[in-house]
């Protein structure tokens, strides 16, 4: 929709055409049920029995759920009070993240640091680990018009990406040298304002060796008054996030910056508010003992799995090995718009959901903003709104409070649990000790980052929807 404070009215390729998908042969259009090696129609009712009989009598540490971080609100709050009605925090999203070491001193939920509308008139901005102009167009777009007027933009990244705008600092750093670098730009900036560094990265700065490159990108950062550091996707999924986040808020921190996450997904921010992560329940709450996260959900080998919203796990999670796991499973069962081979071969219950455009919910952006839509087409075959299936399901489990009657009030119930809630940005103190061993990243090409653009004929018909995965 149109909306000047953070569109402009601008709409990426990947948006405009990722609509396609709602109408992709993969479409799933009637339960599923899985007899031996049969796959059965079955109407709502029975579908939704089974499901419930096999949750039940497998809760507690011995089920995870995964869900897609572009569930609307309204979704993932329900899947998450169903989670943990049966006994398990095992709840994740974040399906490409593997370092968690840091994960209590996550904020309320991953947000820029500031307003989107703010993006233009930055005079410095430092971007770590992100191909940006393919994870958050818009945004590359706010960073260009900063950089025409004449904001210095700095890059550390694991290769050289292609830019429309000047970048005044750019270090190249493999995945292997990008804690060690971002330390050394840390001492850099720290030396040329006189600032200390936190005692917890003290440590770390004293070891650094400062090179004119990491001078060259604490430079760029000191210009002007309005600064920002984001973490992006790349860094995201490095092994080594929690340092690489610790030493980033430093750095905003020594040169008065706003420090930001750009999180995957289109609601990593309202997954976080929904209790759609192992260690918070809705609203921030923290959880009296973590679950699993994602990764190590799926090296478990648990007795059952839920896959909402479309989530494929073997690309998704970029976890090859996933699916010979899930297919060891005594029970899958996957609420998803689609139904690809690989799904069929692993799950025992396939339940249809529709897509963003098919059902009423919330999303919540990099500011903190709740953003609601009413569904635009009605569902393909006999799909239904996933909160619908989800209120259903709760109320099979005999869990209390399922009796909404609209998604609205799903959306007021989660907002008074998150009255008074802000991302006040990362405060932990983790202290930086890098892995041993190489480091490798893995870049999703970005026509193949959800289960709806995998499917738009138009996308994949284009170099990018072509090209293979990177590896850095």
């Amino acid at each position: 929709r149109e909306n000047e404070a953070i569109n402009e009215t601008w709409i990426a390729d990947r948006d405009r055409f990722s609509y396609e998908g709602v109408y992709s042969p993969d479409r799933l259009q009637r339960p599923l049920v899985r007899q031996g090696e049969e796959w059965v129609e079955a109407d709502w009712e029975s579908a939704l029995g089974k499901v419930a009989e096999g949750l039940r009598s497998r809760g507690g540490a011995d089920l995870g759920v995964l869900a897609s971080g572009s569930g609307t609100l309204e979704e993932l709050y329900l899947l998450g009070r169903i989670a943990r009605g049966l006994g398990t925090s095992n709840i994740d999203h974040r399906l490409r993240q593997r370092d968690f070491r840091d994960q209590s001193a996550d904020p309320v939920f991953p947000s820029l640091g500031l307003r989107i509308a703010a993006v233009d008139s930055l005079e410095a901005l430092l971007v770590i680990g992100s191909n940006l102009r393919r994870e958050v167009p818009i945004l590359a777009h706010r960073v260009r018009k900063a950089a025409r007027r004449g904001a210095k933009i700095a890059m550390l990244n694991p290769r050289r990406f292609e830019y429309l705008f000047p970048i005044a600092a750019y270090l190249e750093s493999a995945p292997s040298r990008q804690v060690a670098d971002l330390a050394a730009i840390l001492a850099a900036a720290a030396d040329a304002a006189g600032k200390p560094v936190p005692e917890h990265l003290s440590a770390a700065v004293r070891q650094a060796r400062v090179e004119d490159a990491h001078r060259a990108v604490a430079t760029a950062l000191a210009s002007g008054e309005k600064r920002a550091v984001w973490l992006g996707a790349l860094a995201l999924q490095h092994p080594a996030f929690a340092d690489l986040r610790a030493l980033a808020a430093a750095l905003a921190q020594v040169t008065g910056a706003a420090c930001g996450t750009l999180a995957a997904g289109g609601n990593a921010a309202g997954a976080y508010l929904a209790g759609a992560v192992p260690h918070r329940e809705a609203g921030g709450r923290s959880v009296h003992k973590s679950g699993l996260s994602a990764p190590e959900m799926l090296r478990s080998s648990l007795r059952a799995y839920v896959l909402f919203g479309g989530v494929e796990p073997w690309i998704d999670a970029l976890d090859a090995e996933s699916l010979r796991n899930l297919g060891k499973a005594e029970f899958v069962v996957a609420l998803t718009p689609f139904a690809s081979e690989q799904l069929r071969r692993v799950a025992h219950v396939l339940l249809p959901i529709g897509t963003f455009a098919e059902t009423s919910g919330t999303y919540v952006n990099l500011e903190g903003l709740w953003q609601s839509q009413s569904g635009a087409v009605a569902p393909v075959g006999e799909a239904r709104p996933g909160w619908k299936v989800l209120r259903v399901l709760g109320n099979l489990l005999d869990l209390a409070g399922f009796d909404y009657q609209s998604s609205e009030e799903v959306r007021e119930e989660l907002g008074r649990l998150c009255a008074g809630t802000s991302s006040a940005g990362y405060q932990g103190t983790h202290r930086v000790a890098q892995p041993p061993g190489q480091a490798a990243l893995v870049d999703l090409p970005m026509y193949q980052v959800d289960a709806l653009v995998r499917r738009a004929p138009s996308l994949q018909r284009t170099r990018e929807g072509r090209a293979p995965a990177a590896t850095y």
